[in-house]
């Protein structure tokens, strides 16, 4: 009965994700209009991540990482937020928000197919790859004639910037559901936010040019407390929760959803066109996660927890 109640949750906190991740893609877009993406990338960060670490080493008495840990965190936090994160808001400069969300959507089938190859995952089905295959196709077809036009040098580099984050978001992610430290993903997330923040500092101070913090203006900082507590807290402890109790391939179900988010809220915020299109795409993309859903739970009895 607490397995159940523990699963339930868990869809619970992969609705969560699905709907508040989604609309990240969108106030990140959004604050670029201000701030460089790095820039962007660490402030997000740094605030994030130091309320992580306030929480838990102030009230719940968290000891500072060991050695050990703190290694496997610098690298955590270089995949995930770094390299995911970071260059994903990048990539937004150059491509549309959508075609941004559906390359995130790209991420289950690479996260299958890495647990598969590397860790000689024995209990995916061809009804799983078929129902990765659908979900992605679909989204691709929303896409379709958008990834055709305007295409330039830098319509390439944010294609590049987005795909490169998409492959280490699905590396970090394998590495988070197999982590055998012993430490709390939560506390381990605010650190990875921190160490990631103070990387970005440096690199955007070199790279790119920053805004002052004064000279912010109330819109972006709105962005930016919207991305904090919606993205980088809410979003991040619901995404762990379900990882936990989730199977691996339903946790990451919801870069499926991401996109069609993003869509919604993109046609009312930046005015991004809605078609009829998007409708069978949406279609499709549902119908995919229903058969990696329906082929998951047929092998309930041979999947185990995620193991953080």
């Amino acid at each position: 009965m607490s397995a159940s109640k523990n699963i339930a949750k868990g869809y619970v906190a992969l609705a969560t994700t699905c709907i508040l991740w989604g609309t990240t893609w969108v106030a990140s877009k959004a604050a670029l209009d201000q701030l460089h993406a790095l820039q962007l990338a660490y402030i997000r960060q740094a605030i994030a991540g130091s309320s992580f670490l306030l929480f838990f080493l102030l009230f719940k008495k968290q000891p500072l990482p060991t050695r050990k840990q703190f290694f496997y965190l610098f690298y955590m936090a270089v995949l995930m937020m770094v390299f995911a994160n970071a260059l994903s808001t990048w990539g937004l400069n150059y491509i549309p928000t959508g075609l941004a969300s559906l390359i995130g959507a790209l991420y289950p089938l690479s996260v299958v197919m890495i647990e598969w190859i590397f860790y000689k995952k024995k209990n995916v089905s061809a009804s799983t790859f078929l129902g990765l295959f659908i979900g992605i196709s679909g989204v691709g077809f929303v896409f379709y004639q958008n990834m055709f036009t305007h295409v330039n040098a830098n319509w390439f580099l944010g294609l590049a910037l987005s795909l490169f984050a998409m492959f280490s978001w699905s590396l970090g992610t394998v590495f988070l559901s197999r982590n055998q430290t012993g430490i709390n993903p939560y506390y381990a997330m605010g650190w990875q936010m921190l160490i990631g923040s103070v990387i970005l500092f440096f690199i955007s101070q070199n790279y790119q040019p920053t805004v002052p913090l004064h000279e912010i203006s109330l819109n972006t900082w709105l962005m930016i407390i919207y991305l904090v507590v919606a993205g980088s807290i809410i979003s991040f402890i619901a995404f762990i929760y379900s990882l936990k109790v989730l199977p691996p391939t339903i946790s990451s179900l919801y870069a499926y959803i991401n996109p069609i988010v993003a869509m919604l809220v993109a046609s009312v915020v930046l005015d991004e066109k809605l078609t009829f299109t998007i409708f069978i795409g949406t279609v499709i993309t549902l119908l995919g996660v229903y058969l990696v859903n329906q082929s998951v739970k047929k092998d309930l009895n041979v999947i185990t927890e995620a193991e953080i």
